[in-house]
């Protein structure tokens, strides 16, 4: 793929932050190439390439349905796809090779994106429909590897190990063969790089990057088999790791990246052999390569805060680089308050939605809920869109599995509506609860479904390598490989059914402006005609969640509460499987809000439900952030998982040293109150209404969606209106 790179002038200058100039801008242009690509829209800004036009992969099927299921299916595709995979090399770049293909999307794409049709779910299904349930099955790669392990021991170290628990687990040859298979894959990817970059020092003119290929030959060549030893031969291996992984099926979760990689750092630098600049460029190509999600800072297990001066270079490497990073800066009170500082205001320079900021009080003190000592719960980072997870340790879901609270409001509504009884908000109330229990034990049910099958449909065969207990046990990490199974539950549409109940209270009980049966009825016509518009606008503007201590913020408070004590019910289901749970919806928030009619809050039939555990737009006229605040603190479930602030900044709030103590108080206030994580966006309203209008003419301007970073122009319509309406509506 030699021919995408223009050769550039010998005496062009080549220094270090020049080189990532140069690969920010081909990023550009990679990202207008995955414009129109269904694989590449409304997700995380994935270090992906488009794949050469000439270039198609054909699966091996192993099923009668042209599918491919379980160890046998996934390995020998793995193999195959990475034995064929186009190789691109840049000379500008430290690093080799980009992804440009994921085995999950050939499923999904070929139609069979289901779960093995020999294990069918059909029996859990109506229920889960009934109550608009994201249960979850078939869902992969939402927990996070211990990257250690892998730098520990390399490709060849990995596959020694996996030759010696063969022996050891006699029977489990199936795990064991699809495993081998997949190392000599990603092992096979690598040599065939090598053997292209030889090409490509024979031809390159210019001197330094002819240089820099010949270094990369030789870290590539050596991490076939060898355990890195320099920081440059590390954050290769994690490259390689990072795009096999994502080849495999899209796993995102990366590391405590300035823990992992400053030993590595530290002995290049007592070496001699190594440069703080140098060190800035290695990492920015990381970061390029694939915007994982990584933590900086936070605390040890012993309670030591852990940033280091390499946790600021690590934030000068995505300064340098300008681009999308998935950055979380882990927030306590004892932490060095100059890298707090640093960080924001580097998200106001650089305006690209990063970092983002998780609260080590509540995640540290709501995990050790569950049962788990101090010092396990400070090591659950931040690798996923809103997620936390023991690196290695835990299997948990997180993100897959949500719980339609909006569609559990309706089906509630409506039996009280048809039925002879009482009318009122709190017969509502018993009612709500009582459908969110059968909800919430469906979800369970649908959890237990999955553990017991996935490995026989999608096994995990990259992460399983760099988790504690997989390869030891000759299990999955989806079925009795992992040493703690924590599975997120996560309650979607709060501000919607707050909203809605607290209309019902104000303009029904209280003011007596309107009947239940009014509401109903404009409701089953979807607040159509003069009359049902003046009742929408009306409901609309009653006592909203996130108003500041209204009747939307006690219901939110309320419906949390019972939320989350009905899924921590579930830990009596089977042990010792636990349940977490949380608010956040992620892309569902659009078809969440698809299969829900109109809602008492003013909400239409199909319209998206509320963002997360924020309010809907427009939730106060002055847009309060203390309000807000407040509301979002208040309804933390508690035990581990976040429930997202996102904030929304206008760029007129300069970067000055007043405005961002500001934000540094607002943050350390937001997490002291019992806050999660906070996710911020530095936007100018004309500059998004005009990408909106004309996303092509954008093609760099990046966005933090919710949890994952994405370029806007590759947002679909309905994405780019999600970002649009948080911003513009006051």
């Amino acid at each position: 793929m030699r021919d995408r790179i223009n050769q550039l002038p010998i005496d062009t200058d080549v220094s270090y932050r020049n080189r990532l100039s140069i690969l920010r801008e081909r990023k550009i242009e990679d990202t207008k190439d995955k414009a129109g690509i269904n694989s590449f829209t409304d997700g995380d800004d994935y270090g992906a390439i488009a794949p050469p036009k000439d270039y198609h992969f054909k699966p091996l099927p192993n099923h009668k349905n042209g599918s491919f299921y379980g160890y046998e299916g996934w390995s020998q595709n793995f193999f195959k796809l990475m034995s064929e995979h186009p190789i691109a090399i840049d000379p500008c770049d430290a690093f080799a090779c980009r992804w440009m293909n994921c085995m999950s999307w050939m499923r999904r794409d070929s139609g069979t994106n289901k779960f093995n049709p020999d294990m069918s779910y059909e029996h859990l299904k109506p229920i889960q429909q009934k109550y608009g349930i994201v249960p979850g099955i078939g869902a992969d790669a939402h927990f996070g590897g211990d990257y250690t392990i892998g730098l520990q021991l390399g490709f060849g170290g990995l596959m020694d190990k996996l030759v010696e628990y063969r022996y050891k687990n006699p029977g489990n040859d199936d795990f064991y063969d699809a495993e081998i298979l997949t190392v000599m894959g990603v092992q096979a990817w690598i040599r065939n790089a090598c053997k292209e970059i030889e090409k490509d020092i024979l031809i390159e003119t210019h001197p330094e990057l002819k240089e820099n290929l010949k270094q990369m030959l030789a870290c590539n060549e050596y991490l076939i088999e060898g355990a890195p030893r320099t920081l440059r031969e590390a954050c290769q291996w994690i490259c390689w790791f990072n795009m096999a992984s994502r080849e495999y099926n899209r796993d995102g979760a990366g590391c405590q990246l300035d823990e992992t990689l400053r030993p590595y750092y530290e002995k290049d630098k007592e070496n001699g052999i190594l440069t703080d600049d140098e060190a800035r460029y290695y990492i920015a190509c990381l970061l390029l390569n694939d915007p994982h999600y990584y933590q900086l800072g936070g605390l040890s297990p012993e309670g030591k805060d852990m940033v280091s001066p390499f946790s600021y270079l690590i934030l000068e490497a995505a300064d340098w680089l300008d681009s999308s990073c998935n950055l979380t800066v882990r927030v306590h009170d004892s932490m060095d308050m100059n890298f707090l500082h640093k960080s924001v205001d580097y998200l106001f320079k650089r305006k690209n939605g990063w970092p983002r900021f998780s609260g080590d009080k509540a995640l540290s003190e709501g995990f050790m809920k569950k049962g788990y000592p101090v010092e396990l719960a400070r090591q659950r980072v931040a690798v996923g869109c809103h997620w936390m997870s023991l690196p290695g340790w835990e299997y948990t879901l997180n993100d897959c599995v949500k719980v339609n609270c909006t569609k559990v409001f309706t089906v509630a509504f409506e039996e009280m509506m048809e039925g002879d009884g009482e009318k009122s908000t709190e017969e509502l109330w018993k009612l709500y609860e009582k459908h969110m229990a059968i909800a919430v034990k469906a979800t369970a049910d649908g959890i237990f479904f999955h553990l017991d099958n996935q490995y026989k449909n999608e096994p995990e065969l990259m992460l399983n390598l760099i988790s504690h207990g997989p390869v030891e046990k000759g299990m999955d990490m989806s079925h009795g490989g992992a040493e703690y199974y924590n599975m997120c539950i996560d309650g979607t549409g709060i501000a919607t059914v707050s909203d809605s109940f607290a209309a019902l209270q104000q303009r029904v009980e209280v003011e007596k402006k309107l009947t239940f049966e009014k509401v109903y009825e404009v409701i089953k016509n979807n607040y159509e005609g003069a009359e049902g518009e003046y009742i929408r606008m009306m409901l609309h503007a009653s006592a909203r969640y996130g108003g500041g201590n209204t009747l939307g913020d006690k219901w939110a408070v309320r419906i949390s509460d019972s939320f989350t004590a009905q899924v921590n019910a579930m830990d009596e289901m089977r042990p010792p499987v636990k349940f977490i749970p949380g608010w956040f919806s992620w892309s569902n928030t659009i078809q969440l809000g698809k299969v829900c009619c109109a809602t008492p809050n003013g909400r239409k039939d199909g319209e998206p439900i509320n963002h997360g555990a924020n309010p809907h737009p427009g939730f106060r006229k002055d847009g309060a952030l203390t309000a807000m605040t407040n509301a979002i603190c208040s309804i933390q479930c508690g035990y581990g998982n976040t429930c997202p602030v996102q904030l929304e900044l206008d760029p007129g709030m300069a970067r000055g040293e007043e405005n961002v103590q500001k934000i540094c108080d607002y943050i350390l206030t937001l997490f002291r109150k019992g806050g999660t994580l906070l996710n911020i966006n530095i936007i100018n309203a004309e500059q998004i209404l005009a990408a909106d209008k004309n996303p092509e003419l954008f093609p760099d301007l990046v966005v933090r969606v919710t949890g994952f970073m994405a370029y806007f122009c590759l947002l679909t319509p309905e994405f780019r209106k999600l970002v649009v309406d948080r911003i513009l509506v006051a």
